[in-house]
């Protein structure tokens, strides 16, 4: 299998490793356009699909997935199956640009419990990156990462306007100076109208390669609803403590 040292030098290793690791960080795919995910399934016999744009800027390298396409599918009910299919971008200091196919997302989120007037809501997601990006020109990690979270969601407010979700897990990340990591997040969001969905959200990954550091981020965005079919998702934000200086994701959203 290719090593990422055939295309990068080690002095910039690092930044590399920190591109291709940071993508699991968006694509899991959250409650889009957040990092932080949330228990609630697609609706049974139900689709959503997402065509998205994400990027990512950190000290002179690029990453992103340009464009992206997410499908789930509610396959019984509280049970949804999970894919995502990127075109993606990298460029590192010192280093040339590619963009390809990268690493492929599967997964099942279960959502085991309800919301009630005092317990949230509760679910887990597990997801594969399938290493079907080339490595050798840093369109993919290399090898099968894994992560198994816990989500919680809770509404309140008169009119349940108001929602917060998060929780975390453990990744699993094989490979040459990678560590296995895990990642933490909460996010709290209003719903302004029946068009405007605004949220914020705040994570935390433990460090996830060699020699490396964790880092501390933020997240604002939201959801403007045409219709019960037609959504628009947007997010920015950057690391608070870290390397991360600026992130953003764009999404069309169809139900149906």
């Amino acid at each position: 299998m290719l090593d990422y040292k055939i295309v990068f030098p080690r002095k910039i290793r690092p930044a590399a490793l920190l591109l291709i690791a940071c993508l699991p960080a968006w694509r899991a795919s959250a409650g889009p356009p957040f990092v932080t995910d949330d228990p609630d399934t697609t609706d049974y016999k139900h689709w959503e699909i997402d065509t998205f744009t994400l990027y990512g800027h950190t000290a002179g390298a690029d990453f992103g997935q340009i464009p992206a396409l997410e499908v789930d599918y509610g396959l019984v009910p509280d049970v949804q199956l999970h894919a995502i299919l990127p075109l993606t971008y990298a460029r590192v200091p010192g280093g040339s640009s590619q963009y390809g196919y990268g690493d492929t997302e599967l997964g099942v989120k279960y959502r085991f419990f309800h919301e009630t007037d005092v317990l949230p809501e509760i679910g887990t997601f597990p997801l594969a990156e399938v290493p079907s990006g080339d490595s050798g020109r840093g369109l993919g990690n290399g090898q099968t990462q894994i992560f198994a979270p816990l989500w919680f969601q809770k509404s309140f407010g008169a009119k349940k306007d108001w929602t917060t979700f998060g929780g975390g897990g453990f990744w699993y990340n094989p490979g040459e100076d990678h560590r296995n990591f895990y990642r933490f997040g909460w996010e709290l969001q209003h719903d302004l109208n029946e068009t405007l969905t605004l949220g914020a959200e705040i994570y935390h990954e433990t460090p996830f390669f060699g020699g490396g550091h964790g880092h501390t981020a933020f997240n604002v965005g939201g959801y403007l609803n045409f219709d019960e079919h037609d959504h628009v998702l947007f997010s920015f934000g950057r690391d608070i403590d870290g390397p991360n200086r600026f992130s953003c994701y764009l999404a069309y959203q169809l139900l149906f």
